[in-house]
């Protein structure tokens, strides 16, 4: 029986624009569809392709763009591809009009894009262009500098699959407990009373009650937004998740967070600050439990379905319940990898490597424009701070005696707060872009 709902006729979001270098091409995985995102010369937004040459399947995020046409050029025979896919020039070719004769043939895939609320999407079924240009973009109303908000993003590949990060974000009692010192404290833990307003195909929405007003959107598949608000006041906050679908046990997850106040002190923090103090370490709390999670389950599916396996007694669960039930309804339970010619192993293994499970690096550095850039600069200073403290050393020891004292002394005193500086640079710093353990009974 062929599911209801088609994963493949939606929009997703594919990254913050901010984060993408219009100069060269870049991969990216969608539902098991390896895709290119690019941007031609000529034009002022991105464009999507699937990232295969109709030559002979070569990846077009190997490619480049050219500088004299600005079209992405396959890097294996050098055809070139305008911004509609079409072929427009094949070095190969003894008649130029082999070019325009067979250009149906020659096409590379292009899918249908957009750019809004400073993230691009793509819609990953190149057949209902028309369907995707009359369905809009699942954007949250917060994402609105008209409506006095401000906000932030974020980005980060996970090492699970994308109903178990579903799960975890649509479950706020973890919070307390996974997050403790970073965004919870397991000591103000209460019970969590949800009231489902509307569960449908199309959307599920909660609210819970109490001082701060919580409301949760969990809009199929990809967006599941949170929305604070005071019941004193008009103050807002909150965030918009993009949970996307890479291939079975991987995720993507792209986080906008905004507020309607105290919105200068948002914008001086650096982006990428905010990434190495909260951010992935809210991510890396997560992912220490989550990979095991869905391991066990995955054992237990064999005998039990997780209605059995889970245990689910208070409300805090309700919103939990209601994701597995639309999954179970509407999904069969199951993500279309068949579709893309993935075949899923029953269970899949642990990654007992923590360093490969906790690597922001691949996970988020080298994803990140802010973190890519704020990474380069502590590098750099590394290196001038340790060639400024050998350079003080040696010339102090080449000073006559009578200025050793008098001059010397103070360069020596500034080279050894330099190196200071290297060793917090090198040893602190620096690490919070690769790796850094998360062990929850040391917090």
């Amino acid at each position: 029986m062929k599911p209801e709902f088609n994963f493949f006729q939606h929009w997703y979001p594919l990254s913050p624009i901010e984060d993408l270098d219009p100069k060269k091409p870049t991969p990216v995985t969608l539902l098991g569809l390896r895709l290119v995102i690019w941007k031609p010369k000529s034009s002022e937004t991105f464009q999507v392709f699937l990232d295969q040459c109709p030559h002979r399947l070569a990846p077009l995020s190997e490619g480049r763009i050219d500088d004299e046409t600005g079209n992405l050029m396959c890097s294996y025979h050098g055809w070139q591809f305008d911004k509609q896919g079409i072929c427009t020039h094949i070095p190969q070719a003894e008649n130029p009009e082999l070019v325009s004769k067979h250009k149906e043939n020659l096409c590379a895939k292009a899918l249908p894009v957009r750019q809004q609320q400073d993230l691009l999407w793509v819609w990953p079924d190149a057949k209902s262009n028309e369907q995707a240009a009359n369905t809009p973009l699942p954007l949250s109303p917060k994402i609105d500098a008209s409506k006095g908000f401000v906000w932030s993003s974020f980005v980060r590949d996970l090492e699970y699959d994308w109903q178990t990060l579903i799960e975890n974000v649509a479950d706020p009692s973890h919070v307390p407990f996974s997050h403790h010192g970073v965004q919870g404290d397991r000591k103000k833990a209460r019970p969590i009373e949800f009231k489902i307003e509307q569960s449908t195909a199309d959307l599920i929405e909660v609210t819970t009650f109490g001082r701060v007003q919580r409301k949760i959107i969990f809009e199929p598949p990809c967006r599941l937004e949170y929305t604070f608000s005071f019941s004193d006041s008009s103050k807002q906050f909150g965030f918009v998740s993009y949970c996307i679908p890479v291939a079975p046990g991987k995720s993507r997850i792209i986080i906008l967070f905004a507020r309607n106040f105290a919105t200068t002190l948002f914008r001086l923090q650096p982006r990428w600050w905010e990434h190495i103090k909260d951010r992935n370490l809210v991510i890396d709390g997560d992912m220490v439990l989550l990979q095991q999670q869905e391991y066990f389950l995955q054992q237990r599916n064999f005998t039990h379905s997780w209605r059995t396996a889970y245990q689910l007694p208070t409300s805090a669960d309700r919103l939990v319940i209601e994701f597995r039930n639309w999954f179970d309804r509407y999904c069969h339970g199951q993500l279309p990898w068949s579709e893309v010619g993935i075949e899923v192993p029953p269970t899949r293994n642990i990654n007992s490597d923590r360093q490969q499970m906790l690597d922001r690096y691949k996970q988020h550095t080298q994803h990140c424009r802010s973190c890519r850039e704020a990474l380069l600069v502590v590098q750099r200073l590394q290196a001038v701070l340790l060639i400024y403290f050998v350079i003080t050393v040696c010339t102090v020891a080449l000073l006559p005696d009578r200025l050793q004292l008098t001059l010397g002394l103070p360069l020596i005193a500034i080279a050894l707060l330099g190196l200071g500086a290297y060793a917090w640079l090198r040893f602190w710093l620096r690490p919070k872009f690769y790796f850094v353990d998360y062990i929850h009974a040391h917090r």
